[in-house]
């Protein structure tokens, strides 16, 4: 056991009180001489928050000091909260005058205390020690003052201005959105201070609200110049040399099926019924570690980026578009260097065979998800026509996708059918409608199949006990669905087994029951929410939501790095090339591909979404007074939040309910109103006006 591990154990034990440095030097026999290594080893374990070192400089962990590590989430009225590091301890309250010059997602320490407010006992506390600093850059507008600016952060959570002498504001203008560089910190009574280090553009020019947040992410459509020399001299085509060894499918009827726009295609499919009644299924993903090598720049610009990433009006690729859009795609009509998958499915839905190839592919055709599922579920006459020669394969494949479905409820798979939203932008960026993205049945058909072809490959490289990278989803925590089975206690539903262990089965169980009630949407969320993320990790932990003992992610490498790597290791495994040495080398790897890969994926989730969120809002901006119907979505004792049926969302404050005094009973989770008795449920059908929109705040308000 490491001396870092030893301490922290002794530093538990529930009769140790917090001692001086030589002291601990003492316990562990550390000799003199150690001393600089030993008073390192401590500030690093300070810095990171394991330790905390009081001002009599004796050391001790924070939970048996009444002290808790974690990071600052802040709202914007000021208040926050301090979610900590260590899971199973509660988040601690921090109210405004006790911030102490913390900002959002800081890590910091806060001194807990029990306080008693309304009655009831609650935990609150003051920040005494800030960690590590996370916004050492802001993005936001800057305004003008005669002697002085302020630049305003676009992130609400960012609660102070930042204060711009004149000398740090260079050549920008009244209304620019800029980047400003932290120069001062803030304390308890002063705003931080920054300079200007780069103006993105004045807030109106089109195009300058995404690259605000493309900027606020760190996210670039162009690549280092090493890597575009790197790239320079790769062929746009597969030559004779390339294709040699490899198992030639060329004459194989393989097909992509994709969304209309996309233009990196990883994955083409191939079907055919065997003689004795089971599915042959071959999937074919792109190889693209043929041309990105390990170690590489352009492998370190890959994994640094991590996926790609989904903006509202662009695409921020994980790799050069010469690949990305051109020779990894799988586009049509041309050769292409693939990793084959090919799986014996029965009527039950079991992989009962499996061979793994590298190989070469001519897709047939470049398929479109509205395509297929026309002619499958509209029997549309004039498609059918056209692909007259692969409507046999269209129908093997909803047969297939129909009993592989089926097969994964059966075990338990829980899923989640959240309508998506798409944005239809004009030429200059302005979003001109806002529509449900539907999953109909060619959408499903890939999911399936992709589903069932990640799973091989997991279990198959789970058994041969080589380093991987899985794709894991936890068993969620008692505690969370304890609360989640207490609020559908007030509908009328409850979880079963939750005394012995819950089996996704019984989430399953409960979609189904609530599917088509008032409440559907709000269950599926807050089950959500009660469920851990997935990540990717080094370990075979399983797949809760998808009730699979392995998973991994395989199909997309053009766009995830995690799939690229375990291409990698597939490659070097069929080839005989893994190693005592290579094995040992890919164990220091995998953990850290496995992490990296994790943070990229929730920095994409998060711009995505706040790229679509502002387009929501300002689709609304042009559309104050119109009325819409929607669902209630929420309630709160704050107002009423009500979905459109286009997936936007508003508040409706309770300020705006000018006939009675209404009560929130967040037991029940109804709106009461005191004097007529009226009451608001969720799901409730209402009829709303669109009153007040705020695009900086990205605040959509409704009346009724």
């Amino acid at each position: 056991m490491l001396v870092k591990e030893k301490l922290l154990e002794f530093m538990h034990e529930k009769a140790y009180n917090p001692m001086l440095k030589k002291e601990l030097m003492d316990i562990f026999e550390i000799d003199r001489k150690q001393n600089r290594l030993f008073s390192s080893l401590l500030n690093d374990m300070v810095e990171e928050g394991l330790i905390i070192k009081t001002r009599k400089k004796r050391y001790g962990v924070p939970e048996r000091m009444g002290l808790v590590v974690g990071r600052l989430q802040m709202n914007q009225k000021g208040y926050g909260f301090v979610v900590p590091d260590k899971p199973g301890i509660t988040d601690v309250f921090i109210p405004a005058n006790l911030i102490n010059g913390a900002m959002n997602n800081d890590k910091v320490v806060a001194r807990k205390d029990t306080v008693y407010r309304d009655f009831c006992k609650k935990t609150e506390g003051e920040i005494i020690r800030i960690l590590e600093r996370a916004n050492p850059e802001v993005i936001g507008v800057y305004e003008n003052n005669r002697n002085f600016g302020f630049v305003i952060p676009d992130d609400p959570k960012i609660v102070t201005d930042i204060f711009i002498p004149k000398e740090e504001m260079g050549e920008v203008k009244e209304g620019d959105k800029v980047v400003c560089e932290i120069i001062k910190w803030p304390d308890a009574r002063r705003n931080p201070e920054g300079k200007i280090i780069e103006i993105i553009g004045h807030r109106d020019d089109v195009g300058v609200d995404i690259l605000s947040i493309m900027r606020k992410y760190n996210l670039t459509v162009d690549f280092p110049k090493k890597v575009e020399a790197e790239i320079k001299n790769i062929s746009d085509e597969v030559s004779e040399k390339e294709k040699a060894n490899r198992k030639d499918l060329r004459d194989m009827t393989t097909i992509t099926i994709d969304g209309a726009d996309a233009k990196d295609l990883d994955d083409a499919v191939s079907i055919e019924k065997l003689s004795n009644g089971n599915f042959k299924l071959g999937v074919h993903i792109a190889d693209v570690t043929h041309y990105v090598r390990e170690g590489t720049a352009l492998d370190k610009e890959a994994l640094e980026r991590g996926t790609s990433v989904y903006l509202v009006d662009r695409v921020v690729p994980m790799l050069p578009r010469k690949l990305s859009n051109g020779i990894c795609s799988l586009n049509p009509k041309v050769d292409r260097l693939t990793l084959s998958v090919f799986m014996e499915i029965n009527k039950k839905g079991e992989v009962i065979n499996h061979e793994i190839a590298e190989s070469v592919i001519n897709v047939k055709e470049r398929m479109i998800y509205e395509d297929i599922s026309d002619i499958l579920e509209k029997d549309d006459q004039n498609l059918k026509d056209k692909y007259s020669h692969l409507l046999n394969e269209f129908k093997m494949m909803e047969e297939l996708c129909l009993i592989l479905k089926k097969h994964r409820e059966n075990r338990g798979a829980i899923d989640f059918d959240f309508p998506e939203t798409k944005v239809i932008l004009d030429k200059d960026g302005k979003p001109v409608d806002i529509i449900k993205y539907e999953r109909r049945i060619a959408n499903r058909i890939i999911e399936e199949f992709m589903l069932i072809c990640n799973e091989t490959i997991a279990e198959h490289f789970y058994w041969q006990d080589v380093p991987f990278v899985y794709r894991v989803h936890e068993d969620p925590s008692l505690e969370k669905l304890e609360e989640f089975n207490e609020f559908i206690y007030n509908f009328g539903y409850h979880l079963k087994g939750l005394n012995t262990g819950i089996h996704p089965k019984a989430l399953q169980d409960l979609l189904e029951k609530v599917k088509g009630a008032k409440e559907e949407r709000l269950i599926n969320t807050l089950m959500l929410r009660s469920l851990k993320k997935a990540r990717y990790a080094d370990k075979g932990l399983g797949h809760f939501g998808l009730a699979a003992e392995h998973y991994c992610h395989f199909t997309a490498p053009i766009r995830r790095y995690p799939d690229l790597e375990i291409h990698r290791i597939i490659k070097e495994a069929i080839n005989g090339k893994l190693d005592n040495e290579r094995i040992s080398r890919l164990r220091e790897i995998v953990p850290g591909v496995a992490e990296q890969s994790s943070i990229r994926e929730r920095v994409a989730d998060e711009a995505e979404r706040e790229t679509t969120d502002l387009k929501k809002v300002e689709y609304m901006a042009d559309r104050i007074g119109e009325e819409y119907e929607g669902i209630i979505s929420g309630l709160t004792s704050f107002g009423i939040f009500v979905e459109l049926d286009n997936t936007i969302e508003g508040l409706i404050p309770l300020s705006y309910l000018y006939d009675d005094y209404y009560i929130y009973d967040s037991e029940r989770h109804i709106l009461t109103g005191e004097m007529r008795k009226k009451t608001y449920r969720i799901g409730d059908a209402i009829k709303v006006k669109v009153n007040r929109v705020n695009i900086a705040q990205k605040e959509i308000d409704f009346m009724i």
